[in-house]
């Protein structure tokens, strides 16, 4: 497990969001609500989809602790935003990126090995801002041959 360390730009978004926990994961929910409808956003960045996640403060990692889950795209302003649809900016900061192949199978044993291991052998700390995961033009839904990028936000450690 070797990420790359960047520096993501601040960045705006458009689509939509939905209050979820690790043990009420209805992310189904979220991108079937938000895929038939991506083709509404104007002045969009690219072609990538992006699957954030915004924890609260001191988030626990329990499963039953709610965080806010995002299906959107880049976008340059926020001058039109399709009904029921919503913004969103993260602000340039410090993230380790990591290349994940596979199947959805295999993603939380993916995000164990960078919070439990890779995280605290590292020179970094977890940072309260969002992480989230960029599906280019290599990510297949649910396909062993899929690939994305996961960003997670740190910071040097104290």
């Amino acid at each position: 497990m070797n990420p790359q360390i960047k520096t993501f730009p601040h960045t705006k978004f458009i689509g939509k969001s939905l209050a979820i926990s690790y043990s009420d994961y209805r992310i189904a929910e979220l991108w079937s609500g938000f895929m038939p409808r991506r083709n509404e956003i104007q002045n969009s960045v690219g072609t990538e989809l992006y699957n954030i996640q915004v924890n609260p403060e001191n988030f626990d990692f329990n499963p039953k602790t709610p965080f806010m889950k995002w299906a959107v795209m880049a976008v340059s302003n926020f001058d039109t935003i399709p009904d029921g649809m919503e913004a969103l900016e993260i602000l340039e900061g410090l993230y380790a990126v990591f290349h994940y192949k596979g199947d959805q199978s295999g993603a939380a044993s993916f995000f164990n090995q960078i919070y439990s291991v890779w995280l605290p052998s590292s020179d970094y700390q977890l940072d309260n801002r969002p992480q989230f995961e960029i599906l280019g033009e290599k990510y297949k839904n649910n396909d062993p041959n899929s690939e994305e990028e996961i960003w997670i936000p740190i910071r040097e450690k104290d």
